[in-house]
Formats: C-alpha cells, structure tokens, sequence
C-alpha cells in the first residue's frame, strides 16, 4: 500500500480546529519542522498537543504557539520557550505537566490498547494528590487544577495510576522511510518519534529519505507501517533543516587544553 502524500499541505489539510495531535522530537531534534509549518500554514486552532517539550520561541510547536494556535499541551519539559511561559501564567494555555518517564509509557501504552498502568514516579506528591495548576485566569488565580489520582500498594510499595495517551493525530519525523510507512529513526530522534506515532490515530511522518519497500531491512525498522497512514517525502532542503537549540562553541585555547 503506498501511503505517501503528494505534499505536507496535502497531508495535514484535514487536521480540524481543537484536534489533538501527538508530536514527536526530542527538544528540537527530530521534530516534524515541515509538518508544523504545513499545520501552521493551514490554520487550524485549539490544537490539543501532547510532546516532550512545547520547541523553542522560533523553531517547532513554538510556531503554533506564538500564533496562538494551541490550547492545551501535554508535556514534561518547556524551559526553553518565554512564550509558553507568558501563556501559562496570563491564562491562555493549559499546561499538564507529567514526569518524562511517565509520558513516554502513556504514549506507548496508548498505541498498544492499555487503558493504564500504574508507576512509582510522583507517588506522595502533588502530581498524585492533585492541586497542581493546569490553568490560571488573567489575574494570575487558579482556573483549573489537576485532579487526584488513584494510587495502591504492590508488594508493600506505593504506586500511581496514569491514564494512556491517544490522539487524534501524531506527526513525527523519521531518518528512513519507505512508501508503507516503516519507519527508521536516528540517535536521540528516536526517544519520542515512536511514541508519539504509535499514539495517533492518523499518523503522518515526514521522511528525510524515502526508500522502496524491502530496501529496509527488518531487522533495523523502528517503528512498522501498521502504526502510519501517512508518508511525507522531505526535499533535500528540507531534510538538511535542522536547527540547534543551544549552540555551545570553545575557543582554541580551550580545545588545545583538552587535546593536551
């Protein structure tokens, strides 16, 4: 089955308005830039996102979120983005933050049909008991705050229930692809890409290389087509567009001590 879309417009045009959509990277690495650009281009709000981190104030969901196009994410890391900040705390985006570990297997159990699982992570704080603000008025009080969770003893030691993750949509970017979908990721791209495409009901991948079906080998697949509907081909231009979220550079005279 070829799934491959003519053009990333084409793939996300029939992403609605208060859509939720899982998206994969890991910081800016490995994020679906060509899709975010695509969905942004295309208009639609109220976006409910579910990803590691919310990109940066230039690059990635940041994007979305700047345009005011997202209501509600989902993660467990956004330092490095002032304007997911100024959002949270004006009243304009609810925010549920969860442990990195934890939004991983909620990812991971949403693609594989498990309802829950419980986890030590959070286990005696607020995470578990609750009280946590999801959302602010303009005034700077509590709207909403996140609820209390179940919690029970295995083998004389607490543990939390959380709750799996699906989406209406996931958009992830892989290094190799072919036309049904199976999907290659590189190094630290890996960490969510995955997750987050097992966890979408439509999942559409942009590929920095797409191959013929059978030119990947089994063994090496990361992620099969059965979890894709959607296949992006990347131009060569975009395939090389990846951005750095924290440049850090030495002088000579640093390099030499290390050499030494």
């Amino acid at each position: 089955m070829d799934k491959t879309s003519p053009s990333a417009a084409d793939a996300v045009a029939d992403i609605a308005d208060g859509a939720s959509l899982a998206v994969g990277g890991f910081g800016l690495c490995g994020i679906p830039s060509t899709l975010i650009s695509a969905l942004h281009d295309q208009g639609a709000i109220a976006l409910r996102v579910v990803s590691n981190n919310c990109g940066t104030d230039d690059h990635g969901l940041g994007i979305l979120l700047s345009a005011g196009r997202i209501a509600r994410v989902t993660g467990s890391y956004v330092g490095e983005n002032k304007e997911f900040a100024r959002q949270y705390l004006s009243g304009e985006l609810e925010v549920e933050l969860v442990p990195q570990g934890a939004l991983a297997e909620r990812l991971r159990a949403g693609g594989c049909g498990i309802p829950a699982f419980y986890t030590p992570a959070g286990v005696g704080t607020p995470l578990a008991d609750g009280g946590i603000p999801w959302r602010h008025h303009a005034d700077g009080r509590v709207a909403l705050a996140s609820p209390a969770k179940e919690t029970r003893s295995f083998g004389g030691r607490d543990f939390v229930l959380e709750e799996a993750i699906t989406c209406d949509y996931a958009l992830v970017r892989a290094a190799r692809g072919d036309r049904h979908g199976n999907l290659v990721f590189d190094k630290s791209a890996r960490n969510f890409n995955p997750l987050a495409a097992m966890a979408g009901r439509v999942t559409i991948a942009e590929v920095e290389e797409l191959v013929e079906p059978g030119v990947l080998s089994p063994d090496g697949i990361h992620l099969p087509g059965v979890f894709v509907q959607r296949v992006v081909a990347l131009t060569p231009r975009q395939a090389a567009d990846k951005q750095i979220e924290r440049r850090t550079v030495s002088t000579p005279a640093e390099r030499e001590k290390v050499s030494g």
